[in-house]
């Protein structure tokens, strides 16, 4: 008997996406991009400044729609959700780790990597043991009380990881995750992503300039004239 096929993590089907332009005229970024992500893989898209890169990780992110064209997450459609639809699917299936850490600096380590699962509707009691087994996971067991300006850059960022995997999701989503890092502090979160990626299965899109990083993606794909073709 044929096993039943699972879902991929990611499917965009033709996505577009416009912008009003001057004149009443539209700026068309994204030209029908295609992609899927199967589960446990690493892609990696790279292109200039300005080529659509992180409203094509938005879109597939549910951050945003597309102009046209379908986003599936786990073989679920997020196209044309609702502002609330689009959120509950952010919380429930996708990890961000953007350029810039966005902790909340009121907010220690732990309060920070809690706050997907709160939102979520659980329990600080009941999920902070999940919260520090993140923060174990990403070296930072002993820094868990620990407030955003009494960590270094890399482990803000660091945080930032742990708190993308709070609600296990099914994609992982990185914009320039090394961007505002050295190359010391770069190479230890590039490793990072990747054990974590052996360790935990994780299906994940990068969006980088930096070449070492996308490298060690499994595909790297280059988003030019608003389409993604192999680099």
């Amino acid at each position: 008997m044929t096993e039943p096929r699972v879902a991929p993590p990611l499917e965009a089907i033709d996505v577009h996406k416009r912008y009003p332009g001057p004149g009443g005229g539209s700026l068309h970024v994204l030209r029908g991009v295609s992609l899927t992500v199967e589960a446990g893989e690493a892609v990696a898209v790279i292109g200039a400044s300005g080529a659509g890169k992180s409203t094509f990780l938005h879109i597939i992110g549910a951050l945003d729609h597309g102009s046209e064209g379908e986003v599936k997450l786990g073989g679920t459609s997020v196209s044309g959700l609702s502002t609330e639809g689009l959120a509950a699917v952010r919380n429930r299936h996708v990890g961000f780790v953007f350029q810039f850490h966005h902790l909340l600096k009121e907010f220690t380590a732990l309060e920070n990597v809690l706050m997907p699962r709160l939102i979520a509707g659980g329990r600080a009691a009941d999920e902070s043991a999940r919260a520090r087994e993140l923060l174990e996971a990403v070296g930072l067991g002993d820094r868990v009380a620990h407030k955003p300006n009494e960590l270094s850059g890399g482990e803000q960022q660091r945080v930032a990881v742990a708190r993308a995997l709070s609600n296990d999701p099914l994609l992982l989503l990185a914009d320039e995750p090394s961007g505002n890092l050295d190359h010391h502090t770069s190479k230890a979160l590039h490793d990072l992503l990747f054990d974590l990626r052996e360790s935990r299965g994780l299906s994940m899109v990068l969006v980088t300039h930096n070449l070492e990083l996308a490298g060690r993606a499994d595909r790297v794909l280059q988003l030019v004239d608003g389409v993604l073709v192999p680099a």
